[in-house]
């Protein structure tokens, strides 16, 4: 329906911006005319139906509204969007999905329907709830996102057997990269690479969103000068962890997670307290050790591959994923719904991850 791909189109210009918050795109129609349109630009602002209002061109009374996800009928940052659509006097409202959220779960649709408007749910509802697996998860299970990112060679390399990465993949490539750093809450890295690499782990496109940085550090081993530590970052670690560093990091504004366990992080406990922390995803750019770990505790949603056309070889070159590894191919991590987009030179192969034969 063309007025509700619009709305889905406006939707994801929040991205990066709205977290915690769903995107949400709504579309106000008038005489077959759109008179008014807006999306939830920002977190703590006003939603998508009030920017649409805002926005008409004439008055919305009879009017019809598509909306991509279930309007609020709670106070929170902002009145209730149901409110405001009910005062305008809209006559019939489209809804993509319904919202999740205890708060709202169709309140806001009953508030509609009770108000005398005309509530069509479900339109187009598999393309509403595919921009928003973030805020579904989020709400549904308390836990963040995770999107594991790898760049590898065409043979399975993410380095040479020197260590020499730079880079593997070209400019375009690394291009979207920077954008899924602006569109995810976190970004991790396990303490290894931040050793080994260095790396700043910021968003370098214009007005892009500074990720959060969780480093993954059992021992609190991080040097104080290490770049990661610049701006806000969060780092997870084990009993038994270096309590004079802890002192030190806190006093530079940098948060420590103490999982409970002795040697290595839960990583399960670290990302509930994440999620606490109302991180509600996170881009995992781990290497193969760390991946391993989030893959088997079955933590990661999606995985998105770079591929370059090019050869390294070498038997102790790292590849993406390392540890034990898995004994038969029948108990293989699938990915599902996959989609494979040329970059440059580079291919990306992306899906949703599948851990349903993993344990048979």
């Amino acid at each position: 329906m063309e007025y509700m791909k619009r709305a889905i189109y406006l939707a994801k210009k929040g991205a990066g911006y709205v977290s915690t918050n769903p995107m949400v795109g709504a579309v106000i129609v008038k005489n077959n005319r759109i008179i008014g349109e807006g999306y939830h630009k920002k977190y703590g602002e006003a939603h998508a139906e009030i920017n649409a209002l805002e926005s008409c061109t004439e008055s919305p009374q009879g009017a019809e509204m598509y909306v991509t996800l279930e309007p609020c009928s709670h106070y929170g940052k902002t009145p209730p969007c149901a409110e405001r659509i009910i005062k305008e006097g809209i006559k019939k409202v489209y809804i993509g999905s319904l919202d999740t959220n205890p708060k709202v779960s169709g309140k806001g649709a009953e508030m509609l329907k009770n108000a005398g408007i005309e509530v069509a749910i479900g339109v187009m509802e598999a393309e509403c709830k595919a921009i928003n697996p973030i805020f579904f998860k989020y709400i549904e299970k308390h836990m963040p996102y995770v999107v594991l990112k790898a760049a590898m060679t065409l043979d399975g390399k993410i380095a040479t057997y020197t260590g020499d990465s730079k880079w593997i993949t070209g400019e375009e490539a690394r291009r979207m990269v920077h954008i899924m750093r602006h569109e995810l809450k976190g970004i991790m890295v396990g303490i290894n690479t931040v050793i080994a690499d260095d790396p700043l782990l910021t968003c370098r496109i214009e007005n892009g969103m500074d990720p959060i940085k969780i480093i993954v550090d059992s021992k609190l081993s991080i040097p104080l000068d290490a770049n990661a530590l610049k701006g806000q970052c969060i780092i997870g670690a084990a009993e038994g962890c270096d309590m004079a560093k802890k002192k030190a990091l806190e006093e530079m504004g940098v948060k420590t997670i103490i999982t409970h366990s002795k040697d290595k992080v839960d990583l399960k406990e670290l990302m509930t307290r994440l999620a606490e922390m109302k991180i509600d995803s996170i881009l995992l750019e781990g290497g193969g050790t760390l991946n391993y770990s989030m893959l088997s505790e079955e933590l990661i949603d999606k995985a998105v591959f770079f591929i370059a056309p090019k050869i390294i070889g070498g038997e102790n070159a790292k590849t993406p994923v390392e540890g034990q590894g898995i004994r038969l191919m029948d108990n293989a991590i699938e990915l599902e719904n996959t989609k494979i987009k040329k970059v440059g030179k580079d291919h990306i192969i992306y899906g949703d991850v599948s851990y349903v034969h993993r344990n048979n």
